[in-house]
């Protein structure tokens, strides 16, 4: 069942963010939030967990390669803090009868049960921009890697994306891209713990925030994108956590394609999989916290003066981009999942 619910305040854009093209005007339409109740029964959760056995989630990994290994800014894979590799873990769900995986991030909340990702991670159409369904079979395993669940495996009870979003046809990029954002809201584990007390952290999330600050990405790619060299190594076949780190630059789209103001990301070569994952800014490296200030969902490509160029072109970077979080999309989802 799915409920589209007022949020409890209007709130309001400080002046000097800048609003996503799109953004509805009227303070109710603008605070509309889609409630999706997912497995809510034990038995709904524990058909989920069945339904995901290791041949499943294995399914989902990319064969590895024998490239020697290579590190740099735009991709490596995580060793800092394990406060960090704790808190960002694997989701997998089914997309149109299609098993595929994102990734997701918890994040400080008064259930602490919340975690945020990608809205095509929770709420998507098929492959035409028909059919939009609630995506099924939503699990979150925080700090997975080599397909073993240190931290517990975290079936969805509940996800939550702007109503808008939910209108996503695939085609208006400038009308839906900011909407990409969501949360889940996660049942308790086997051992009936709450995933933030599973983990024993969560990052911070912040509004508003300026978008074009060095920031950290994180995700579990199952692809390199656009780096022969780099394709196949763990971090690049959904087995282990990746990064990137770099200043962000915001993504204005193609002449073609415009996207909407507020799409922000750093350079970065981690592909498909990687969506959904954080866009942390202040990134503490002995704890491994710092603040979610958007998620991942698109490549966007620059040359070295800042200009947008063509996927492949000389001299043209890839960088990993997504909408950053605001006071007028995201924190309405954000209270309605953290009291949900």
């Amino acid at each position: 069942m799915t409920a589209v619910l007022a949020a409890g305040m209007a709130l309001a854009t400080p002046a000097a963010a800048a609003v996503p093209a799109g953004t509805p005007t009227d303070a109710a339409a603008a605070n509309r939030v889609a409630v999706h109740q997912e497995a809510v029964t034990a038995a709904q959760q524990q058909a989920v967990l069945d339904y995901w056995t290791p041949e499943r989630t294995a399914a989902l990994t990319t064969p590895a390669s024998a490239n020697p290994p290579r590190s740099a800014p735009d991709g490596a894979p995580w060793t800092g803090a394990d406060g960090l590799s704790r808190t960002v873990g694997r989701l997998f769900f089914t997309n149109h009868g299609e098993d595929e995986s994102c990734t997701a991030t918890v994040v400080d909340s008064a259930n602490r049960s919340t975690v945020v990702t990608a809205g095509h991670c929770v709420n998507s159409p098929d492959l035409l921009g028909d059919h939009d369904e609630w995506l099924s079979n939503e699990m979150f395993v925080p700090g997975y890697h080599d397909g073993l669940a240190p931290y517990g495996r975290f079936v969805a009870r509940a996800g939550v994306a702007d109503a808008t979003w939910l209108l996503n046809d695939e085609q208006s990029a400038l009308k839906y891209d900011a909407y990409d954002q969501a949360f889940l809201v996660l049942n308790t584990d086997a051992a009936g713990r709450r995933v933030q007390d599973a983990v024993g952290g969560a990052q911070r999330i912040g509004f508003d925030r300026p978008g074009g600050a060095a920031v950290h990405e994180f995700g579990y790619p199952r692809e390199a994108s656009g780096d022969p060299a780099r394709a196949g190594l763990p971090e690049y076949t959904g087995a282990r956590l990746a990064y990137c780190a770099g200043r962000a630059r915001e993504y204005p789209g193609t002449k073609d394609h415009p996207e909407p103001r507020g799409v922000w990301g750093a350079p970065c070569v981690m592909g498909g999989g990687s969506s959904g994952g954080p866009r942390i800014a202040g990134l503490d490296p002995s704890s491994g916290i710092g603040t979610v200030v958007g998620d991942d969902t698109q490549g966007a490509f620059f040359d070295s003066a800042g200009r947008v160029c063509d996927h492949g072109s000389a001299g043209c970077t890839r960088h990993l981009a997504g909408p950053q979080f605001t006071s007028a999309i995201t924190k309405p989802l954000y209270r309605a999942a953290e009291h949900s």
